[in-house]
C-alpha cells in the first residue's frame, strides 16, 4: 500500500504537455517540396548578393600610402627612426564629386592589436576613473605601470602607450586660393565607450586627478591636454584615445580620424580639384615592417564597402540552384516507383 502511495504521487500529472501527447507536425520532405524550396532560396540569395554587390562597388574610396619606404615617397625622409617632429605632404586631385557624407580614416598594417598580452594590458579600474588606482595601476599593464623613476603611469599599459599620434590638415585649392576642410572629431568614437566604459575622474580641474601621476612614455602631452581647443574632449573621454583602445581584430585595419564637415562648400562632400594633406609625421612603422595610409571614404544603405558580403550571397545562392538541379536529375533518374 506504501509502495503504491509512493509511485502515486512521483507520477507526473496527466496533462498533454507532461505525458507527450501534444499535436505536433512533422514535414515529409518530398522532391517536390525541396527542390523548388532550394531554387527560392538560390534566387533569393542571388537578388541579395547583386544588390549588395552593386552597392559595394558604387561605394567611393580613395587610400594614399604614407610610410615613406620608397625614396620617391614624400614621407620617405621623416620614416627614418632617428628623425623626430618630421613633417611631410601628400598631394592628390579628384576629377569628380567624392560624394558625402566623407570619413577620413588612418590605416595601418601588420599592426597585431589582437595579440592577447597586447590586450590585457590596461587597467579598466583605473579607466573608468577610479583614483585608487592612479597610485597603485594594475600589475596587468606591466611593464607600462610605473617609469624608471617608479611613478605610476596614467593611463597604463601597451594599448595605451602605443596610441597613434598622427596629425594631419586637409587643404583645398581652387582657382589659386587654398582653403582649409573642416574636420569633425566628435561623434567618432562608440557611444558605449564614451558614455559606459570610459570616465574621468571627478576632480576639477581634471589636471588635478593626475598629481603625482606621469604620462604614458611615448605620449607627448598628458591625458589632461589632449585636445587643447576642447577641454571636454581630455582624459579617458578623448575621442581619438577612445576610437584606439577599440582594438581590431586583424593585423591590417583603419579606424576613423575625421569626418569631413558637411558645411559650405562640402555639403555634398570633396568637391573636385587639388588637395593636400600637411601629416605630423610622429608614429613609427616600419621597427615591425608595417605601413601607414590615409583612406577617404562615403558610405551606403550597407555601411562602407564590403565586397564579400556580396560575393558570399551569390556563392551560396549558386550553390542552391546548382544543387537543385542536381537533386532534380537525380530524382528524374532514380525516383521510387510509388512516387510516380
Amino acid at each position: 500500500m506504501v509502495k503504491q502511495e509512493s509511485e502515486s504521487a512521483n507520477r507526473p500529472d496527466n496533462t498533454a504537455f507532461t505525458q507527450q501527447r501534444l499535436p505536433a507536425w512533422q514535414p515529409i520532405l518530398s522532391a517536390g517540396i525541396v527542390i523548388p524550396g532550394f531554387v527560392l532560396i538560390g534566387l533569393a540569395f542571388i537578388g541579395i548578393g547583386v544588390a549588395l554587390f552593386v552597392t559595394s562597388r558604387s561605394i567611393q574610396v580613395l587610400e594614399l600610402d604614407y610610410t615613406g619606404d620608397s625614396n620617391g615617397s614624400p614621407c620617405s625622409s621623416c620614416s627614418q627612426s632617428v628623425v623626430t617632429n618630421c613633417k611631410c605632404s601628400l598631394n592628390f586631385t579628384l576629377t569628380t564629386l567624392f560624394q558625402g557624407p566623407v570619413f577620413f580614416y588612418y590605416g595601418l598594417s601588420n599592426y597585431f592589436q589582437n595579440y592577447r598580452r597586447y590586450g590585457a594590458s590596461k587597467d579598466d579600474n583605473q579607466l573608468y576613473g577610479d583614483l585608487s588606482y592612479f597610485t597603485s595601476p594594475s600589475s596587468s599593464c606591466s611593464p607600462y605601470d610605473y617609469d624608471s623613476s617608479k611613478k605610476p603611469i596614467v593611463p597604463c599599459g601597451s594599448i595605451a602607450n602605443s596610441m597613434f599620434n598622427d596629425t594631419f590638415t586637409l587643404t583645398w585649392t581652387v582657382n589659386g586660393t587654398t582653403n582649409n576642410v573642416p574636420l569633425d572629431g566628435k561623434g567618432i568614437a562608440w557611444w558605449t565607450d564614451y558614455n559606459i566604459k570610459y570616465r574621468n575622474p571627478s576632480v576639477t580641474p581634471l589636471k588635478n586627478a593626475f598629481n603625482g601621476t606621469v604620462k604614458p612614455i611615448n605620449w607627448a602631452k598628458p591625458a589632461y591636454e589632449l585636445d587643447a581647443s576642447d577641454p571636454s574632449n581630455n582624459g579617458f573621454v578623448n575621442q581619438d584615445f577612445l576610437v584606439w583602445m577599440r582594438r581590431a581584430a586583424l593585423p591590417n585595419f583603419r579606424k576613423l580620424y575625421r569626418r569631413i564637415d558637411a558645411s559650405g562648400d562640402y555639403q555634398k562632400g570633396l568637391p573636385a580639384g587639388n588637395y593636400t594633406i600637411d601629416i605630423a609625421y610622429n608614429y613609427p612603422v616600419r621597427a615591425f615592417n608595417g605601413a601607414k595610409k590615409i583612406v577617404f571614404s562615403n558610405v551606403s544603405w550597407m555601411g562602407g564597402r564590403n565586397e564579400f558580403l556580396g560575393i558570399a550571397y551569390l556563392v551560396i545562392g549558386s550553390l542552391c540552384v546548382v544543387m537543385s538541379i542536381v537533386m532534380l536529375i537525380v530524382y528524374a533518374k532514380f525516383k521510387f516507383p510509388d512516387e510516380e
